[in-house]
């Protein structure tokens, strides 16, 4: 078993209330959350946040109600999450790169009992896209009582923008004033606001999982707030920082390490609706960030647009996006900082180093040791029995390296899977199996050796194969699909198909692509498509397809300059 530390203790009730609460009373006058054409201080969260709770509770929205929450990255996302952890409601962040039929998977399966969007994002008509989830939401007669097959729990949707729809409920602005209510009963947002606890679930993240459909990660308020204080303390944010992130909301990563470490430090979370290297670059100048957090793929990007040797980044004090970073703070060797794992399960990172020390070369590639507060052990992926730990041991015993399934255990992980029981999700001691392979060596230092499943990570986001094979094999003509992962020097994998065709049946990787892009996110379309012959296939005695062999095919192929999109 591997453990580094004690649990670290918050000195206030660990629910949203109270720690809004305590922010605004610390850093009140500061910018919380700042966009290129948007600003919002913490008092003023504070304040919008309240006024749109009392809307919620006007709309009958209470503690343990189920809101979704479909918006970029943003002031408004901000304050739609406070409003709803203030009532102690479960907000659920859907995706904003969901396609209709992914979007309404999510809404039913949430049981999502209100809904918050934006009308369109990046000329996506996302009321369009419930229309399509939904028919019946065109002739529905009641927005205020929605009864809709498509999506039973659905009572309610309320949207930002100009969008107009009959079905709609209102605009989340009319929403907000719908709570304004006379100066003596301002009290009652304060006394629901005192019925919130620490254990109440607070989110429900869906992430790919291993199989075609997602899994609802269940979250307490306590348990996401105390991960992102403890996380916290590997790379000293202060309240004076300007934390640049592009990982979205919806997200585990951007939540806890970006938008709740912000809130912890006091500091002003730098965010963006969309990427793009010129204007990223941009807000960063003009907002003078000190930290940059994020993937290697947008540093790159920033690093090779024609204005970044022009630019002034002086500000920039650290963060892991290291081609940004000024000369001094920047490391000699990236290799030599550690990496972090985690997933959406265990609330973000559960293993951890300190960001800006240089490793030995012997941990070059280690993923750090277990976040303090949690505890880790190694099982035979096949038995299902623990690898002896190196405490377990003697000191003639011990041989480091030894690689097993990773499970953790301790205060971060998530509540549950919604609608799953809880001994299908731990295991009887209380373990989550992650599914990721790895080994410990004598100092606790993880060595991280990939995915013992077919999920795909791909620039921080999982990928379910199946999802994707389903699809693909859905298109006339496709005899059969296999998805694989494919390394990436800057996604960590991208998604490749092996597609095998019907006899006579002619069709191209953009022809493949094209019945795809209404089905799936971008990030889950392959980069590259193989059209393989049946005797081509690596395949077991039983007829099953080798994944691991034909990811070393296709990547062979790839490199010989075959498959394309």
């Amino acid at each position: 078993m591997y453990s580094s530390g004690e649990i670290p203790v918050l000195d206030f009730k660990a629910t949203v209330p109270a720690f809004l609460r305590r922010q605004v009373s610390l850093h009140g006058q500061r910018d919380f959350v700042v966009t290129a054409d948007s600003r919002l201080g913490y008092l003023e969260a504070e304040r919008e946040s309240a006024r749109l709770a009392r809307g919620l509770l006007a709309a009958g929205v209470g503690k343990g109600s189920r809101v979704g929450l479909l918006a970029p990255n943003g002031p408004a996302w901000v304050v739609a999450w406070l409003a709803v952890a203030r009532l102690g409601a479960l907000l659920v962040p859907l995706n904003t790169f969901s396609k209709a039929r992914e979007l309404g998977w999510m809404l039913r399966h949430a049981d999502v009992q209100l809904l918050l969007c934006v009308d369109s994002f990046l000329g996506h008509d996302y009321l369009a896209r419930l229309e399509e989830t939904a028919p019946s939401l065109t002739a529905a007669e009641n927005a205020e009582l929605l009864l809709l097959p498509e999506l039973p729990m659905l009572r309610r949707v309320y949207a930002w923008g100009d969008g107009r729809r009959k079905w709609l409920a209102g605009a989340v602005e009319e929403l907000a004033e719908s709570g304004d209510v006379p100066e003596q009963d301002e009290g009652f947002l304060s006394r629901v606001e005192d019925s919130v606890e620490t254990s109440d679930p607070m989110l429900v993240v869906y992430s790919s999982g291993s199989t075609a459909d997602p899994k609802g990660a269940v979250h307490g308020q306590g348990s996401l707030l105390l991960h992102a204080f403890n996380l916290n303390t590997f790379r000293g944010l202060r309240a004076d920082d300007r934390l640049y992130s592009p990982m979205p909301f919806f997200w585990v990563g951007g939540f806890v390490f970006a938008l709740l470490a912000a809130m912890h430090a006091g500091s002003c979370l730098l965010c963006e609706e969309s990427f793009e290297p010129g204007r990223t670059l941009d807000l960063l100048e003009h907002e003078r960030a000190t930290f940059v957090t994020g993937w290697p793929h947008y540093g790159k990007a920033m690093a090779d647009h024609e204005s970044f040797a022009g630019r002034d980044l002086s500000s920039l004090r650290g963060g892991n996006v290291y081609d940004l970073l000024p000369p001094g703070v920047a490391p000699e060797d990236p290799e030599l900082r550690a990496n972090s794992l985690g997933m959406t399960e265990t609330g973000g990172p559960h293993t951890m180093y300190d960001m800006t020390v240089d490793l030995p070369d012997s941990l070059r590639g280690s993923f750090g040791c277990p976040v303090p507060g949690l505890e880790h052990k190694l099982v035979d992926p096949d038995s299902g029995l623990e690898l002896a730990g190196m405490s377990d041991r003697s000191a003639s015993e011990k041989s480091a390296g030894e690689a097993g399934e990773i499970c953790v255990r301790g205060y971060s992980l998530m509540q549950g899977l919604y609608k799953q029981q809880r001994d299908s999700v731990f295991d009887e001691a209380g373990w989550y199996h992650t599914g990721d392979g790895g080994s410990f060596n004598e100092q606790g230092h993880l060595f991280f050796e990939g995915r013992l499943g077919d999920v795909i990570k791909t620039g921080g986001a999982n990928v379910s194969p199946r999802e994707v094979e389903v699809l693909l094999e859905a298109v006339d003509g496709v005899k059969a699909a296999h998805v694989v992962g494919l390394p990436d020097p800057d996604r960590g994998q991208t998604v490749a198909a092996a597609v095998l065709l019907k006899q006579g049946v002619e069709l191209d990787g953009e022809q493949l692509l094209a019945a795809l892009r209404d089905e799936l996110s971008a990030y889950k379309l392959p980069r590259q498509i193989f059209f393989l012959g049946e005797n081509e296939l690596p395949m077991t005695d039983s007829g099953k397809i080798k994944k691991s062999a034909l990811a070393g095919q296709l990547q062979d192929l790839s490199k010989a300059g075959r498959g394309g999109a």
